[in-house]
């Protein structure tokens, strides 16, 4: 009978995950053909197959451009940092044993905020580096600076989770400052907009930075699938188990941190994918690490890429930042699951 329901439930987790990537295959075509402009489903698989496979097929070079050098790319960069969001997430939960743990716990969001103030306002480091490029120096300088601190004090999880908010306030006050008294009206407004999620810029150099990152993010996760799952009774009985605890919180905090920086780095702050995909992934497929991580990538990446649609056809004429619209639906969902969690418990 055991025997019959494991593979029943082996034959159900296989199910759910091809739905998922076939979900997600979806959702990036129809990302790709939804816009000011529509275009054919069909018109996208030619304009696709063009370009990767030499095809001939005749199509007007607007819709060439808007697919491959636009859309696709913009999908693309929406799934992987989807993707690495919700995987960050489900290690800081892990980690911190904090439920409430989200990738800008640790201050690496503010600290970007800050870098790429610095190149949009102040010019420093301009023309040798991009935004992207100071938004990824501030994450990583914020990351060292809540984990010095944090050895500093002791290094426990409460206390990590306190650097963390300590170091987003004091980088939060930087870019702040450098805002109101060196930014014009028009500057500001960039700002804001780029603080609250954008994709507009993103390209393909973008994709080549972000599709890595989330897939090296992911297969070191894997890779430590059963510290995880001990770390979740605490790092006494982990470290009981023979694990490194050491090591590998330093391992997995790292990714982390370099997972964010990248998002961060290449489309701004985007909350409650961390904190919202972890929680609705343990719900469909339990806790234990080996099934958590691939369903919180997959439901990341379809996440990010429904949220890059809305934002771009909820106001016609006008897209929205894509923060807003994670925010707007993460708040109410992750209230749903609060309360199916409270009826189940």
């Amino acid at each position: 009978m055991r025997l019959i329901t494991e593979r029943r439930d082996r034959w159900a987790l296989l199910a759910l995950t091809m739905a998922a990537f076939f979900l997600l295959a979806f959702m990036i075509s129809l990302a790709v053909s939804i816009g000011e402009i529509s275009i054919p489903l069909s018109t996208t698989a030619k304009a696709v197959s063009n370009r990767l496979f030499g095809t001939d097929f005749e199509l007007s070079l607007i819709h060439q451009g808007i697919v491959w050098d636009y859309r696709l790319s913009r999908a693309l960069v929406a799934a992987s940092a989807g993707a690495s969001l919700a995987l960050s997430g489900v290690i800081l939960q892990a980690l911190l044993r904090n439920p409430l743990a989200e990738p800008y716990v640790l201050g690496i969001s503010a600290g970007a905020s800050t870098g790429a103030v610095c190149i949009m306002i102040l010019g420093l480091g301009y023309g040798i580096l991009g935004l992207s490029g100071g938004a990824f120096i501030g994450a990583v300088a914020a990351f060292l600076f809540v984990g010095l601190l944090a050895a500093g004090v002791g290094g426990t999880s409460e206390r990590i989770i306190l650097c963390g908010v300590a170091g987003s306030q004091l980088f939060n006050a930087l870019t702040s400052y450098i805002v109101t008294t060196s930014a014009n009206a028009e500057q500001a407004r960039g700002v804001m907009f780029w603080l609250l999620g954008s994709m507009s810029g993103v390209r393909w150099p973008d994709v080549y930075l972000s599709g890595p990152i989330a897939i090296i993010g992911f297969v070191v996760c894997m890779a430590h699938v059963r510290v995880l799952d001990a770390f979740v009774f605490g790092f006494d009985a982990a470290a009981s188990l023979g694990i490194a605890v050491r090591r590998a919180q330093i391992v997995l905090l790292g990714t982390t941190a370099f997972m964010t920086a990248a998002v961060v780095s290449i489309v701004g702050s985007i909350g409650f994918v961390g904190l919202v995909i972890p929680h609705a992934a343990r719900f469909l497929v339990g806790p234990n690490h080996d099934r958590l991580l691939p369903a919180s990538a997959l439901g990341g990446a379809i996440f990010m890429v429904a949220a890059d649609i809305v934002s771009r056809i909820i106001i016609p004429q006008q897209i929205l930042p894509i923060g807003v619209v994670t925010a707007l639906f993460g708040a109410p969902a992750f209230a749903i699951i609060l309360y199916r969690a409270r009826r189940t418990a």
